[in-house]
């Protein structure tokens, strides 16, 4: 595409031209397919994977709509606080020529200083729902006049249990208004969600290039689950320079595994839910600025950071779900860059390490890490695995042959 692609979308030159000098030229298939509906004022439903450029494709239009300040007339609710500081970001980047003011309202921030700034004036309002909800009991923010309603990460949302405070919230923004779901995956739910919130909407869903890019190497590591600390330890003293985002299910999972590297001097950051706002910036930043090389989060992490040249994700235990395991490693080998994800695989968990392959349609190659033993012989790993997989295949079948009946 040519350096006015954005233009030929139906954006004006100086909004094309703020792109050009922040290095974007090419617009993404779901900008290419969300963008002129949205400058219509169409309602959308979009379906993109993480990472392919949702948030400019629903905030350009946005602010090609406003134009230049005036009262709250677009609000962005997001489902989790890093997300929504990411949206603010962009918003704050791309609103600036046109004198557009953006604030982000989360939780975990200081209420008063969030009432401040919504008094000084905001033209985009971004939100995580909780947050929003307080605000508005408070009689502290208005949103009789919001003309584009945005629900970003839409699965997310629903997964997080946010739709009861999603729906409160839409009781107070006027019924006549643009509105955009989008969503990473498409469930039931999602599709019941879009026919509640849209009218007439415009359906866009950008083709998934593959569940995970052809620069990510994928490896799980066999291993006892009382061993896995150590095999963490082994693999951060193999890649002495590389950055690390462990992930794991819970926050007290978390937080002892990042003690335990901590104890033996690594410099490491948390990040979960139970981190105040103010900890889990200053985590990111460490993280980004490369004074930590090893983060440790749980999937409030998986969506929603922007972190260039991860070198390594490690799913400390197997994720739940085949979404929540992409989500993860599409942390690493972006931008066209090599990247690596590393699964720890304890017996028990053979099993639903085999159905995220099947459903996510990959294949993930057992590995053994050099030196390093949970005090198993290769024999009794391979048939631990092997165990794990029957397992998963006998389900499968008896999932199946019930649903024939």
């Amino acid at each position: 595409m040519s350096l006015t692609a954005f233009s030929k979308l139906g954006l004006s030159a100086p909004l094309a031209d703020a792109l050009k000098k922040a290095g974007i030229t090419d617009p993404t298939e779901i900008q290419t397919q969300t963008i002129p509906p949205a400058l219509a004022g169409r309602d959308i439903m979009a379906t993109a994977e993480t990472g392919s450029g949702k948030t400019l494709a629903f905030l350009l239009p946005i602010i090609e709509r406003l134009g230049a300040p005036g009262p709250t007339r677009a609000l962005v609710l997001a489902p989790t606080r890093e997300l929504a500081l990411q949206i603010e970001a962009n918003a704050k980047i791309y609103g600036r020529r046109a004198g557009l003011r953006t604030v982000a309202v989360v939780g975990g921030q200081s209420l008063p200083s969030q009432i401040k700034a919504l008094r000084t004036g905001v033209d985009i309002l971004v939100a995580t729902p909780g947050r929003l909800n307080d605000l508005i009991e408070r009689g502290s923010v208005q949103l009789k006049a919001i003309e584009v309603f945005v629900l970003d990460e839409a699965d997310r949302m629903l997964d997080m249990g946010f739709l009861p405070q999603v729906r409160r919230i839409i009781k107070h923004v006027p019924r006549k208004r643009q509105t955009m779901l989008l969503t990473a995956t498409l469930s039931r739910e999602v599709e019941r969600l879009a026919q509640e919130l849209l009218t007439s909407y415009t359906r866009v869903e950008a083709e998934r290039s593959a569940t995970t890019v052809a620069t990510l190497t994928q490896k799980a590591f066999a291993v006892l689950s009382h061993a896995k600390t150590p095999m963490l330890l082994a693999l951060l003293k193999q890649h002495t320079d590389q950055t690390f985002l462990v992930f794991t299910q819970t926050r007290r999972g978390a937080d002892k595994v990042a003690r335990i590297l901590a104890a033996n001097k690594h410099q490491v950051g948390t990040l979960h839910s139970d981190r105040s706002q103010s900890q889990r910036n200053t985590a990111l930043a460490s993280f980004r600025s490369g004074r930590v090389r090893v983060l440790v989060a749980t999937d409030v992490a998986a969506r929603g950071i922007d972190v260039d040249d991860i070198s390594f994700v490690v799913n400390y235990e197997v994720p739940a779900t085949a979404d929540d395991y992409i989500h993860r490693v599409g942390r690493t080998a972006r931008a066209g860059r090599d990247g690596a994800a590393y699964t720890l695989v304890s017996p028990e968990e053979e099993s639903n390490l085999a159905s995220i392959e099947r459903i996510a349609g990959v294949r993930i190659e057992r590995s053994r890490l050099t030196g390093f033993t949970d005090g198993r012989s290769e024999e009794q790993v391979k048939l631990t695995t092997e165990i794990g997989r029957l397992r998963s295949s006998s389900t499968r079948s008896f999932r199946a042959s019930r649903a024939a009946r």
